[in-house]
């Protein structure tokens, strides 16, 4: 390592503060701050593959079902963060790979019948066991 080239390099570093009526470690405070960050970014994804910037629906109840959707979806991308966080998979997924591991479990509907889910696969299996949820079979 080229200590001096560090060393100008770390002279540009910055710092910044967050400041909060609650009391609070630092820690608590920036994983706060990276999670609001996260939410917001996931929000603008939503709105995005909505459509929302052009409202295109025909009704009112038509657009209160879309951000109904699009609540729920960042509810769950929360709840999935932080799992991920706790349990420390981070390692080994980003965010978009463990959906992408979980987007090829293929369900089959039939009218009468229970929903069948296809073969999953033993890092799907423990994707669910990370994640808390019972594996679906």
């Amino acid at each position: 390592m080229k200590e001096d080239v560090v060393k100008q390099t770390k002279r540009y570093f910055g710092f910044f503060a967050l400041m909060t009526n609650e009391k609070m470690d630092a820690i608590t405070a920036l994983t706060l701050y990276r999670n609001k960050d996260l939410v917001e970014k996931a929000f603008g994804n939503i709105k995005e593959r909505l459509n929302l910037r052009r409202l295109l629906v025909s009704s009112e109840k038509s657009l209160d079902g879309k951000l109904f959707v699009a609540f729920v979806a960042l509810i769950y991308l929360s709840y999935l963060k932080k799992q991920m966080q706790d349990k420390g998979m981070f390692k080994d997924y980003t965010m978009q790979s463990l959906l992408d591991k979980l987007d090829v479990i293929e369900c089959f509907e039939n009218p009468g019948h229970d929903l069948r889910v296809g073969e999953l696969l033993n890092k799907q299996k423990l994707i669910y066991e990370f994640m808390g949820v019972e594996t679906p079979s």
